[in-house]
């Protein structure tokens, strides 16, 4: 198991808005803190982004792929002049997409995002508050970036779903260039390239319902428990009961949420004996029994 794939699964990634947009000078636009994860790249001409302060604004470049996430507002413009920035609303609603032929306009792409529950907001915390990827001619991003230009030029059926889909694999390659040698990367991350730790991560990602133990972990990693113990704790900075009982309860957060099981499938899935014990579990994790958990968490 792939463990960047699990949690982009299971963070039920989808919904992918684009919009294409044509703008000659003087322009800009303000996009909202409430859009969970941005992505902006330019196809012709540049455009500066910065978030508070448009003396550290970035340049964008034909085929750079910026990406923004959510919590505060940020701005897109073809100078890092505040006063130019009108809302994302005004500015589509002007007709943002005419004079394509302008040698002086800008042709860019911005893209909204949005991974759902703990797991997805777990992977959009882990990346920078704005990342800047500027990729070469023959990078799989270039690539993915072309495909979307295309596929926007044109209304074609199911084109909702192409868009999420080649979204997803633009989101998976912009997380691999973030946490690569990222220090600020989920330890999860790093720990599962380790050919050792990672057997037992896998083991605990497939099997979240099994009762697992440190000395069944270690020996699916070919490890003594003292060693496999010593080894996953630096790593992960938690023992591995520590992290298989965070998992599951993250599990747990999810299943709640999805309001599709009951309360005993619940317990079986994420490895307790029945839904007493899995309640006594959660409320001492999380406060709150499960049920009122839900029921706030859906409010």
């Amino acid at each position: 198991m792939d463990l960047l794939h699990d949690y982009l699964v299971r963070a039920r990634a989808s919904g992918a808005v684009f919009a294409r947009s044509v703008a000659r000078p003087p322009w800009g636009l303000t996009l909202p803190a409430s859009i969970q994860l941005s992505l902006h790249t330019v196809l012709r001409g540049h455009a500066w982004l910065w978030l508070d302060d448009p003396a550290a604004a970035q340049r964008l470049l034909p085929g750079d792929l910026a990406i923004v996430v959510g919590g505060r507002d940020h701005h897109l413009a073809d100078e890092p002049t505040p006063e130019r920035c009108t809302t994302h609303e005004q500015f589509w609603a002007t007709g943002a997409g005419n004079d394509a032929d302008d040698p002086h306009a800008t042709v860019f792409l911005c893209g909204a995002y949005r991974l759902a529950g703990d797991v997805g907001r777990s992977l959009i915390q882990a990346l920078p508050p704005m990342l800047v990827i500027r990729p070469s001619a023959h990078d799989q991003v270039h690539d993915v970036v072309s495909l979307i230009s295309r596929e926007l030029m044109h209304s074609a059926p199911g084109q909702q779903t192409v868009l999420d889909r080649l979204l997803d694999v633009l989101l998976v390659l912009v997380m691999r260039a973030s946490y690569q040698d990222n220090p600020s990367a989920p330890r999860w991350y790093r720990a599962a390239e380790d050919p050792r730790l990672g057997r037992a991560l896998q083991a605990m990602h497939e099997d979240p319902g099994h009762s697992w133990t440190v000395p069944e972990l270690a020996a699916v990693s070919a490890m003594s428990r003292p060693s496999f113990a010593r080894n996953f704790e630096r790593a992960l900075g938690q023992t591995p009961m520590q992290y298989l009982t965070d998992w599951r309860l993250t599990l747990a957060r999810e299943y709640l949420l999805a309001n599709e099981l009951t309360m005993e499938q619940i317990a079986r899935r994420t490895g307790y004996s029945s839904p007493n014990a899995f309640a006594a579990t959660f409320r001492r994790h999380i406060g709150l029994p499960p049920g009122r958990w839900r029921q706030e968490a859906s409010t």
